[in-house]
């Protein structure tokens, strides 16, 4: 059974009654305390963390939570009203891994299943820039976009398109220095911010792994943000 933790002061039972959150495969448990959240998040093992915008240390728990070896791994979206708001892009630098806006809409089961089961963030990242092709992608559409970091399992992109978490890509990588590009599958695990989503890699054309695992290694330095 998926267990989802409800972080919030105030009960959200006739927002997200309809979504797949209500389901009776779900467990929801709820915390409306810094602490408790925190305790929480390592005793009931959610797959997904839902923290209120407005509440006064939504910041702190999302750091706390990607701080934590215990909780570093789990799904983290951040439940928002009304227009865009600067401490969203924060907290998705933070390590939250989406922003679902209140009511919900059509798209937010699909959204939900995709964090659920969205992969635990684990590799060290390093900043760099480099071209991103997409030769297929929602739709079957191409794009160009630029990689902002990256790390051995994915990387950080900056797209043209806007993309959803569970979207499929199919990938060129013209690494930097490199005549030949890097070829394979993506898939979007995480929403950071405007235009940017983390792209976990799928299988790679050989020997494409071996070339991102080399790139990653001559890098060096110090790791950037995580997708």
């Amino acid at each position: 059974m998926a267990v989802a933790l409800l972080c919030s002061q105030t009960p959200l039972d006739a927002e997200l009654g309809h979504t797949l959150l209500w389901r009776g495969d779900v467990e929801r448990v709820s915390a409306s305390r810094l602490e408790e959240a925190r305790m929480m998040a390592v005793a009931a093992k959610p797959d997904l963390v839902l923290v209120d915008r407005d509440l006064p240390w939504c910041e702190r728990l999302v750091l706390g939570l990607r701080e934590d070896a215990k909780t570093r791994g789990v799904s983290i979206a951040i439940l928002a009203r009304g227009d865009l708001d600067p401490a969203e892009v924060v907290l998705l630098e933070a390590g939250a891994n989406a922003i679902l806006r209140l009511p919900p809409g059509a798209d937010w089961d699909e959204r939900l299943h995709g964090l659920m089961n969205v992969p635990a963030r684990q590799d060290a990242r390093f900043a760099v820039r480099f071209d991103v092709e997409t030769l297929a992608g929602p739709g079957g559409s191409a794009f160009h976009g630029t990689a902002l970091n990256v790390s051995r399992s994915g990387l950080l992109l900056e797209s043209p398109v806007p993309l959803r978490v569970g979207d499929d890509l199919r990938l060129s990588l013209l690494l930097p220095e490199a005549v030949e590009p890097v070829t394979g599958a993506g898939r979007v695990v995480r929403e950071a911010g405007a235009g940017r989503c983390g792209v976990a890699f799928g299988p790679l054309d050989a020997p494409g792994q071996e070339r991102i695992q080399a790139f990653v290694e001559s890098l060096g330095g110090a790791a950037a943000p995580g997708l």
